[in-house]
């Protein structure tokens, strides 16, 4: 091969791979019209938009591949509470528990404060000189039948005889002798005399018959004192209440 020959190869075989590469050049741009618009207006405008923190235009991207990110902006204010909701329908009903256990019972009572209640008879020199009957009595109103009443006569009494003899002075509540628990009584018993001594002495000492007495009903109670035999005995010459005063005492009280 002669120089100048070999020369012309050489310069032909450098200058075609820059074509080669031209050639890729220019289809690259002809791919991206927008390619050639990037300058200019529209560059700073894309600028603008990436330091604002916005998303990269599509020219910006051609020309850089990717956008850069931005400092973050100031935080946001808490927004308005929201509405309430649209009420829930009702669940479903629950079973029953078991069965607790019974509980104490519990009697409770509320009385009112206890009032003293009490009334007093008196007589001047009654000088009742019987021996079977009633002496004297007293009305009382009981204002509960769940008290008791105590009772209480203060008199002189005197009994005499030739013979032994026994005389009673006792307590009735309408009548009727009291039951709850025992009668309420006193009794005086004389002997038979001696040769020595006068058997038929007369003597009135001031004694007293006194007791409790429950199961009286409430309401009006007529409390009297009667004279009697004792059982067994004979009776003799009874007096109550000669020459001083005789009285009858009558308080209810609580049990």
């Amino acid at each position: 091969m002669s120089p100048l020959a070999a020369r012309l190869l050489l310069l032909a075989c450098l200058a075609f791979p820059l074509c080669a590469v031209e050639k890729v050049r220019s289809r690259g741009y002809r791919k991206d019209p927008d390619a050639d618009t990037c300058s200019g207006k529209d560059a700073e405008k894309t600028n603008r938009t990436r330091q604002s923190g916005e998303a990269c235009s599509a020219c910006w991207s051609n020309m850089y591949g990717s956008c850069m990110q931005g400092p973050a902006g100031t935080p946001g204010r808490e927004g308005n509470p929201g509405t309430n909701g649209i009420p829930g329908t009702p669940g479903i009903p629950g079973r029953d528990g078991l069965k607790g256990e019974k509980g104490e019972y519990i009697n409770e009572i509320f009385e009112e404060p206890w009032r003293p209640n009490y009334k007093q008879c008196a007589w001047n020199s009654l000088n009742y000189g019987i021996d079977l009957g009633k002496i004297a009595d007293c009305t009382f109103t009981k204002l509960r039948s769940d008290s008791a009443l105590r009772v209480l006569f203060s008199g002189s009494l005197r009994l005499k005889c030739k013979n032994a003899c026994c005389q009673r002075w006792y307590f009735t509540f309408n009548g009727a002798e009291c039951t709850g628990p025992l009668p309420v009584e006193s009794i005086i018993y004389l002997d038979q005399g001696s040769p020595e001594l006068n058997s038929t002495i007369n003597i009135h000492r001031t004694s007293s018959v006194e007791g409790l007495c429950e199961g009286v009903k409430a309401g009006l109670v007529d409390v009297a004192v009667w004279v009697g035999t004792c059982a067994d005995y004979p009776r003799g010459d009874a007096s109550t209440g000669w020459n001083s005063v005789s009285r009858i005492i009558i308080e209810e009280l609580p049990k």
